[in-house]
């Protein structure tokens, strides 16, 4: 479908043409500077550059389907009939295409989670394309220059919580890791066609709390890398009065008290409830690469090997140095890539859902006649360490340069349960509001949470580091009551959105947009 997005833009509000800059460095505005749109030649000329491989083709098509999660059989949104989606898996320097065809009954879209891509590629209708129309089809093209671990979602409404999402991986031609074998770990909540559908939800969080219940009331002073404890798995209370989605009393010290906001039936595994769990078979002695992806809506993960140790070797797609743990925990959008020697026997790969006494659940079998655990087996190493934020370091090769910031973007993160009012500087999201860049700069974004939940933030189109050199990410846990500062280079042009990647969250207004200044 070819869209004339020039056209679209100005419709939005969004190919703004306008008078020198008026607001501070930094504060967002809504008149003023003339933004780079998604089809500016600047834009057109950094995706010429990432350029350096020949062009793949793919197609997905977006349809209602009858999937089996295991022995629960469900109606949702799939891409071509499975929970996940077919991956997708390229060269870094090679050229995405792909036709997405949308059989669904509304509009629908693709992004391209954690990619540094061309931004007319990014796929968020209203921003940098016109949403894809129910029987319509729309093509993405667009370089992956970085390896790494990626995937791909819709970006309209509540879509995200169905089951429209699979692995994006980016293959380094010179990877410098050994390893003998591969496995590629989605992790899920799921409710749509059990208890309900992800409108239902939203519908149902949006009236907010009742009868003065609180939610999440602890306030830690640190970010991820400061805070004790564990969660033991409390039994979440049920919600009160005619609530059927609102999750009460799940609560994880890891997170800073409270763990979310849904109820869950399940969680997945590669598509797969944990009584029938997959299995991933490979000889003892095998050094396996398990890079683990958290797709899920409202759910953080604290992810373990029963009897093994990991060695964290990536995170959100840029190496670390390596670093040994016992779990992780893993916000939505974020992804970890570990290495592991592997043991002889049946050992499970266990999902904490995190604060909700629940697990996702995969085994990997090394041995043919030992026998799997019982179900219900929690490893001891998910009471372990869990590797935290300031205990990794970027690899030599992709430490940001030592540099002052140009601009800091303050972003205060607001709204309550009890309203669900979900902001970034107490407005919701308005495609009017943007936060201006210039290319070439350093810019410091400063999450700061004023709220009693934790939100897992992400930027679009860039790779962050934490402040003073900390490692590469995309996508960070921002604890309540804390302020964590992130730096990236103005290095991709376009318009670029900035959201919580719990989607309840972001679908009540906690989004908002960056935007490069013409020049």
């Amino acid at each position: 479908m070819q869209i004339d997005r020039r056209t679209m833009l100005r419709a939005t509000g969004l190919g703004i043409l306008g008078s020198a800059l008026t607001a501070c460095a930094g504060e967002p505005t809504t008149t003023g500077p003339a933004f780079l749109t998604p089809t500016s030649e600047q834009v057109r000329r950094a995706e010429r550059a990432r350029r350096t491989g020949p062009v793949r083709d793919f197609r997905l098509t977006a349809a209602e389907s009858q999937v089996d999660l295991g022995g629960v059989t469900v109606r949702t949104w799939a891409y071509d009939g499975k929970v996940p989606g077919a991956p997708i898996r390229v060269k870094a320097g090679e050229v995405v295409r792909a036709r997405l065809a949308n059989r669904l009954p509304h509009d629908t879209s693709i992004h391209w989670h954690g990619l540094a891509l061309t931004n007319e590629a990014d796929g968020v209708p209203g921003v940098t394309q016109q949403p894809v129309a129910a029987g319509a089809e729309h093509v993405y093209e667009f370089a992956a220059p970085d390896p790494g671990t990626y995937w791909f979602h819709p970006h309209s409404g509540t879509q995200l919580d169905r089951g429209l999402y699979s692995s994006l991986i980016v293959e380094d031609p010179d990877e410098p890791l050994g390893y003998d074998a591969e496995w590629v770990v989605v992790l899920d909540d799921w409710l749509d066609g059990v208890t309900g559908t992800p409108e239902e939800v939203l519908a149902e969080l949006s009236r907010g709390m009742s009868m003065g219940m609180n939610h999440g009331a602890a306030t830690p002073t640190g970010g991820m890398g400061d805070m004790p404890g564990m969660d033991h798995g409390a039994t979440p209370a049920p919600s009160s009065g005619p609530a059927k989605h609102m999750l009460m009393g799940a609560t994880s010290p890891l997170l800073g008290g409270d763990a979310g906001d849904v109820r869950y039936p399940y969680f997945l595994l590669n598509g797969r409830v944990p009584g029938a769990a997959e299995t991933f078979r490979a000889k003892p002695g095998a050094r396996l690469r398990i890079r683990v992806i958290n797709a899920g809506g409202d759910t953080a993960f604290r992810v373990a090997l029963a009897g093994h140790r990991l060695t964290v070797t990536h995170t959100d797609g840029f190496p670390v140095q390596h670093t040994e743990t016992d779990a992780l925990l893993i916000g939505m959008g974020e992804r970890y890539d570990v290495l592991v020697t592997l043991k002889d026997g049946v050992f499970p790969l266990v999902a904490l859902a995190e604060g909700k006494n629940a697990v996702a659940r995969g085994l990997i079998r090394t041995s043919p006649g030992a026998s799997a655990p019982r179900p219900g087996l929690r490893p001891r190493e998910l009471d372990g360490d869990v590797v935290r934020y300031a205990e990794l370091r970027p690899a030599e090769g992709v430490r940001l340069a030592a540099k002052n910031p140009d601009r800091t973007v303050k972003l205060e993160l607001t709204g309550t349960m009890m309203a669900y009012d979900w902001a970034i500087n107490g407005k919701k999201y308005d495609p009017k509001i943007i936060s201006p860049v210039r290319p070439g700069e350093r810019v410091r974004l400063s999450f700061v949470n004023r709220t009693t939940m934790w939100h897992p933030m992400h930027l679009h189109g860039h790779t962050f580091a934490l402040a003073d050199g900390g490692v590469r990410k995309d996508t960070v846990i921002v604890l309540p009551g804390s302020t964590l500062n992130v730096d990236f280079d103005a290095d991709n042009p376009g318009l670029w959105m900035i959201h919580c990647h719990n989607i309840y969250h972001a679908e009540s207004g906690m989004m908002t947009l960056l935007g490069y200044q013409q020049t």
